[in-house]
């Protein structure tokens, strides 16, 4: 089953070169042990761009959907057996990047 482990942060850019290195670390783990699907940081909240297209036309918005002090900064996605598995992968993963992280699986069919 796959898993959305999502990185929470209060200001971007703010890993330490030691927190990357943990997290590099993390991430070949991830991938030696076969929970590696994808991973990614993302740039600061104020350059996302809304995009709703349920009326006639699409109506473009700047910044992000919610105001909020928090905001997600980056995610892994990974494969895990179980939600148990799944949630001692995101521990770690809290560990090594220093900041809080939300799991949740994605729907199944």
């Amino acid at each position: 089953m796959q898993y959305l482990v999502s990185v929470i942060d209060d200001k971007t850019a703010s890993a330490t070169p030691e927190e990357m290195a943990a997290i590099d670390a993390f991430n070949d783990r991830l991938e030696a042990e076969g929970h590696w699907v994808f991973a990614g940081g993302l740039a600061a909240p104020d350059t996302a761009t809304v995009v709703d297209n349920r009326g006639e036309a699409p109506l473009l918005t700047d910044g992000p959907f919610v105001e909020t002090k928090e905001f997600l900064a980056g995610f892994w996605i990974i494969e895990a057996p179980d939600l148990d598995a799944a949630l001692a992968l995101a521990a770690e993963g809290s560990k090594h990047c220093n900041r809080r992280v939300e799991v949740r699986p994605f729907l199944t069919a």
